[in-house]
């Protein structure tokens, strides 16, 4: 009997001493988490110092995007920017890109709550393949917490990339709201200055002669010129700065003709000004030629060749509108 009670009393207190490692590995465990992710965040605000904008390889991502636990939240730009990847577009991101993290790294609320990052192709092709991107540019945030979700990569297609917007969507992520500084910029202020400069010394040498000012044709094409930058979109790629066109990285095929009706290419609205202006040249000539006398002849072949152009180029109008807006109903010649 007094045996088995020493025996359970060895084995209560061989337990007891057993949990109580266990527990202390914890701690020591937790301890050294906190410590690797104090040296994770002090490395980070150390490179943050140097540069807005971190640049990462593959052991870098895995460290710093990846481990756990994390307290800060990344905001990585996957690009290629190496001359040989031909990446247009990656270097207008890049700049956008930069602009917002200088302007998170000088504000007076700038904390190690967030960090932006870059991860080049040519330096780390492994990550893309881990993501599985095969395209760039691509931005990506790694929460603090939990791992990344669909509305975790932003949509450069639908949102363009400027900075404002880039920032909004940082907000909407991260809860962290970043006010965008812009470097000053002269060239457009200069560039009008001489342009008015110019416009003003022509005038002065032309002083005795203005007739020129009364030319009708002259107002006519600078405010068809407007309608036509207005009308296809212009304006709309100033505020978004979207693409020139979309090469797909699967068969190398380029568009020109965004697939939605939420976004456009810069290159989609200098075909629609080309379009609106055959469609307006075929429309001057029919009316041109109605109120003219001449050979009947010549004014048939005027009027056939303005009747062409309005039908022809102003169906190529109405299939790309209904390319953009699916199940349109209506065609005219060409689907």
């Amino acid at each position: 009997m007094v045996t088995r009670m020493r025996f359970a009393r060895c084995g209560f207190l061989l337990g007891v001493a057993i949990l109580a490692v266990i527990i202390c590995d914890q701690q020591s465990y937790a301890v050294k988490k906190e410590e690797q992710l104090g040296e994770r965040v002090k490395q980070l605000v150390e490179w943050g110092n140097k540069r807005a904008v971190i640049r990462m390889n593959g052991d870098k991502y895995r460290l710093y995007a990846k481990s756990a636990p994390r307290n800060y939240s990344l905001v990585i730009m996957l690009t290629a920017m190496q001359p040989q990847r031909q990446c247009s577009v990656c270097k207008a991101v890049g700049e956008e890109f930069q602009i917002m993290a200088n302007s998170w790294r000088y504000s007076q609320a700038y904390s190690n709550r967030l960090f932006f990052a870059s991860v080049d192709y040519d330096e780390a092709a492994d990550v893309f393949k881990s993501l599985k991107i095969n395209s760039a540019p691509s931005i990506i945030h790694f929460p603090a917490k939990g791992k990344s979700k669909k509305g975790d990569t932003y949509d450069i297609q639908r949102l363009g990339f400027q900075a404002e917007n880039l920032a909004k969507w940082v907000a909407e992520r991260t809860d962290v709201h970043i006010r965008i500084f812009r470097p000053p910029n002269y060239s457009g202020t200069i560039a009008l200055g001489i342009l008015l400069a110019m416009v003003a010394g022509f005038l002065y040498f032309r002083r005795n002669n203005l007739e020129f000012l009364y030319n009708k044709t002259m107002w006519g094409v600078g405010a068809l010129s407007i309608v036509f930058a207005m009308t296809s979109g212009q304006m709309w790629n100033h505020i978004r700065g979207p693409p020139y066109a979309h090469r797909n990285p699967q068969n190398g095929q380029v568009s020109y003709i965004h697939g939605s009706s939420q976004g456009q290419f810069v290159a989609e609205t200098h075909i629609v000004i080309l379009l609106n202006a055959a469609v307006t040249c075929g429309i001057i000539l029919l009316n041109k030629n109605s109120i003219t006398d001449g050979d009947v002849r010549k004014r048939r072949v005027v009027t056939v060749i303005g009747l062409a152009l309005v039908v022809f180029f102003f169906s190529l109008l109405l299939s790309i509108f209904r390319a953009k807006y699916r199940g349109y109903p209506y065609s005219f010649l060409i689907k």
